[in-house]
């Protein structure tokens, strides 16, 4: 899997933990050295501004994808290593994207950057399943619930429908008395387990504050699990090992294997990156109304704002086209 530098994350149902997923991967990859950048390629309902504290009215992947602005213009550095590509929350922005030329942006992204993720919306339109196919692999994100398992598996169909291929399943919010194990959802869902990330209020308390949970709580149970993930997708994790993260054996103690833990802790450690007081305070004091440089960009160029009296017409046109090219409808309801 340490081939694979784009990665999209998708789950068939909404608020089962896929952009915390995105985010917290990005941030543990960022924290060794690698170049990273997130996208939010949820059109639609795209969130994940707020989970890094930029400005939802800055400039965005709909303006790129409008022709109003670059690639750069929407790019933004949240710390050393990291950057984001946010979505716009207007509606009538998401009227007038030209979604094909998503392909175009992934290709851009693949050469500047080590390793790019898609934040990709829940639910099944053009939009969705467009990135799914213009990935190295999807990760799929569940949580034991049975309407997220059943949902995961018809991402599969998806993925396969658009030409790409899953890469495991990431199974969140995982408790010890669960009825149903990660292992039983990843056989259900027919790939493999990558990792079991733990219920941890960190996660609530570390989306509050816009700060990702490595950065926020490195040391919490979900943190730890996230960092495994990076290392599993680096090839510095062993793929036989299913570390449970916070999960606690008879003696009181962790009961996630030693050299699993190390192997997570070493590969991707949080103190690689910058501190995190240094990390929060990058990410707090971007500026949303200005794109940065990202590695090896071109010169900006002043994007010409057009105005937008035909939202209502234009977005049904949108959603009867996607309705078209769906086989199953819905919409995200979270993250």
């Amino acid at each position: 899997m340490s081939q694979e530098t784009v990665y999209a994350i998708a789950s068939g149902k909404g608020g089962v933990g896929k952009t915390t997923t995105t985010v917290n991967l990005g941030t543990a990859l960022a924290g060794v050295g690698n170049r990273v950048v997130i996208v939010d390629v949820d059109l639609g309902m795209a969130n994940l501004a707020g989970f890094v504290s930029l400005d939802a009215d800055g400039t965005s992947l709909h303006d790129v994808l409008g022709g109003t602005a670059t690639v750069e213009q929407a790019t933004y550095e949240l710390a050393n290593g990291i950057w984001a590509i946010p979505s716009g929350v207007e509606l009538s922005g998401y009227a007038d994207v030209a979604t094909e030329e998503l392909t175009s942006v992934v290709a851009d992204l693949r050469e500047r950057f080590d390793y790019v993720l898609l934040d990709v919306g829940a639910g099944v339109s053009h939009e969705t399943v467009l990135p799914l196919g213009l990935a190295d692999a999807t990760l799929l994100v569940s949580t034991t619930e049975p309407a997220a398992v059943q949902d995961a598996k018809k991402t599969v169909d998806l993925v396969g429908r658009a030409g790409g291929s899953v890469g495991g399943v990431v199974v969140t919010r995982t408790r010890p008395e669960d009825p149903v194990s990660p292992e039983d959802v990843t056989e259900q869902i027919g790939s493999e387990l990558l990792v079991a990330v733990p219920e941890d209020p960190k996660v609530r308390e570390s989306v509050h504050a816009g700060t990702p949970l490595v950065v926020h709580e490195p040391k919490s149970p979900a943190a730890r699990a996230y960092r495994y993930l990076a290392a599993r997708l680096l090839g510095q994790a062993d793929d036989d090992d299913h570390p449970r993260f916070g999960a606690k054996a008879d003696d009181g103690g962790e009961s996630t294997p030693a050299d699993a833990d190390a192997s997570a802790d070493d590969a991707v450690d949080a103190s690689d990156a910058a501190s995190a007081d240094d990390v929060s305070s990058a990410i707090s004091e971007v500026d949303g109304d200005d794109g940065v440089d990202i590695p090896d960009a071109e010169a900006d160029y002043e994007p010409e704002n057009a105005d937008d009296d035909r939202v209502e017409s234009a977005l049904a046109e949108r959603i009867a086209t996607s309705s078209d090219a769906a086989t199953d409808g819905g919409r995200p309801d979270d993250a």
